[in-house]
């Protein structure tokens, strides 16, 4: 007959044991991703060439200073005013549609085109010709926008001033 198991006695593996069981591990991973730590290398040799590793070592270094710096930045008055100014830029274009503010940059820079060479070819026009390219389609639809847009920014303006007082 067998003979009971009355104590469990747990092998616990020395120091010199374990560190020769992780580099043993270590070896077969490096075997396995050879490429990838070679690149990895190359990559690091790079930053090192070019001081970015010495730059990034030396932040490091400094990073509570750096922060606090930083922090003094942000909460000054103006940086505060380009944070918000910036989220609203951002909240502005996000009530556009894609098509509408496609066309609007398509007609600045075809209207900034045609003003740079405008300015290049220094033609002065009299009264009778500018009078009649307000005739023209194209003056029509820019004028007729552009009064659009004024009673547009008008009627913001009027409200805001109401909500203000």
């Amino acid at each position: 007959m067998a003979k009971a198991i009355t104590q469990i006695r747990k092998e616990i593996p020395n120091q010199k044991e374990e560190q020769t069981e992780a580099i043993e591990k270590v070896l077969q991973e490096l075997g396995k991703n050879s490429e990838a730590i070679i690149q990895t290398i190359q990559i690091l040799k790079e930053l090192h060439d070019t001081k970015i590793l010495e730059t990034v070592h030396a932040i490091l270094k400094q990073r509570t200073e750096i922060g606090a710096i930083a922090i003094h930045q942000v909460n000054q008055p103006t940086m505060r005013n380009i944070i918000k100014n910036g989220m609203n830029t951002i909240e502005f274009l996000g009530t556009l549609k894609p098509g509408q503010l496609n066309t609007i940059l398509d007609g600045v820079g075809h209207g900034l085109e045609r003003l740079s060479e405008t300015g290049e070819k220094g033609e002065k026009q009299s009264l009778w010709k500018l009078r009649k390219r307000l005739w023209s389609p194209e003056i029509r639809a820019a004028m007729t926008t552009m009064v659009d847009f004024m009673d547009g920014l008008g009627e913001v303006f009027l409200r805001n001033r109401k909500e203000s007082h």
